[in-house]
């Protein structure tokens, strides 16, 4: 079987507060087993990381400059 795992980070839970995606990364499994096809995208939020998300996910403003 073919499984996609698919994780995001953000710049917070609430998007009605401006909370954008900060990063898409993926990994593709077969039978439960990594093949090592994997995926990661930054995305620019368009705002600055507060503080919270850097420390859980150590992707700063500087990082997302200049990506999609």
């Amino acid at each position: 079987m073919r499984e996609i795992v698919l994780d995001t980070e953000t710049t917070g839970l609430e998007p009605e507060q401006g909370h954008r995606i900060i990063e898409i990364g993926c990994v593709e499994l077969r039978n439960r087993t990594p093949t090592g096809k994997t995926f990661q995208q930054f995305i620019d939020p368009e705002r600055d990381v507060p503080e919270e998300a850097y420390r859980i996910s150590k992707i700063s403003t500087e990082m997302l400059r200049g990506k999609p």
